[in-house]
């Protein structure tokens, strides 16, 4: 299994435990990771506010990047997944005669899109390509008594409407890793909700308090940590939940694991690799359930 690897922005930043233990991970499941060191931002959405041929032009020519290594382009980040999932859909399907265009703005750089490959994020190219059977084959720690609420992030679920991997609505990818990996899966309303962080910016009690309802809910639920594919929840979960359990008046205090930091634990891999003493909520009591 070889992929080019975009690892985003966010995994090369405020959340750099997310990229090491995406490489710990596919080093020991024996997946090759190409990273795409040329690539841009995928802008996160908010190119598309000033205009759908910018989006479509910048993120284009990411693809072409892995479209030249004649690779699927693999992520860890929802949000990239959605944005760089969309365009590859909006020049492939649903829009083509955009693609000309945008081949006209990437001239000049000597790039050109094709639409030849997929976007695939890391959740679901170890269910569809690597397998479940053979990640459970690889776990030497079963995750068991451990209860994971998943969060999903919604750009994962419902930014693209043409290629899905899973039920906008009713997912199960994570919960399917989860038992794979001996966890027990944690189901609450707000795991396929948006975790606020679009709106922190400009109404940050509004994000917050979104925020604090899922994460009251997972607790209620018997959650012993949440577990997000998607770098900017984890932001809006992990680093700001001491602002987040101020705003909503209650102490919160759950451990938001990455979704590559859970297969890891899984399978062996030294906690310090994975970056677990990274996070802003302590991830020890995770651990300590474990041992």
């Amino acid at each position: 299994m070889k992929y080019a690897y975009y690892p985003g922005c966010v995994a090369k930043g405020a959340c750099r435990e997310l990229h090491g233990a995406t490489m710990a991970i596919a080093q020991s499941l024996g997946i090759e990771l190409v990273e795409l060191t040329a690539a841009s931002c995928c802008g996160s959405g908010t190119f598309k506010e000033t205009s759908d041929l910018l989006e479509d032009t910048v993120n284009a020519r990411n693809i072409a990047l892995a479209e030249a290594l004649n690779l699927p382009l693999m992520t860890q980040c929802s949000t990239c997944q959605g944005v760089l999932g969309r365009v590859n859909d909006r020049l492939k399907v649903t829009h083509p005669q955009q693609k000309a265009l945008v081949n006209e703005q990437l001239a000049p750089d000597g790039v050109t899109f094709q639409g030849s490959t997929e976007v695939i994020h890391l959740l679901w190219a170890i269910l569809r390509d690597f397998g479940i059977e053979r990640l459970q084959e690889r776990v030497v720690r079963p995750l068991t008594g451990l209860h994971c609420a998943s969060f999903y992030g919604c750009y994962l679920l419902r930014a693209q409407t043409v290629t899905r991997f899973d039920d906008p609505y009713a997912p199960e990818s994570l919960e399917q890793i989860f038992r794979a990996l001996g966890a027990t899966p944690v189901y609450y309303q707000g795991r396929i909700q948006c975790c606020g962080w679009p709106l922190s910016s400009y109404a940050t009690k509004a994000a917050f308090t979104m925020a604090g309802t899922h994460l009251s809910e997972a607790i209620a639920a018997g959650a012993d940590c949440v577990v997000t594919p998607c770098p900017l929840c984890h932001l809006n979960l992990d680093s700001r939940q001491p602002e987040v359990a101020r705003v909503i008046g209650r102490s919160l205090h759950l451990p938001i694991l990455h979704l590559p930091q859970l297969i890891g634990l899984a399978l062996g891999i030294d906690p310090e690799v994975l970056g677990l003493h990274r996070h802003i909520v302590s991830t020890l009591p995770v651990l300590q359930k474990l041992s």
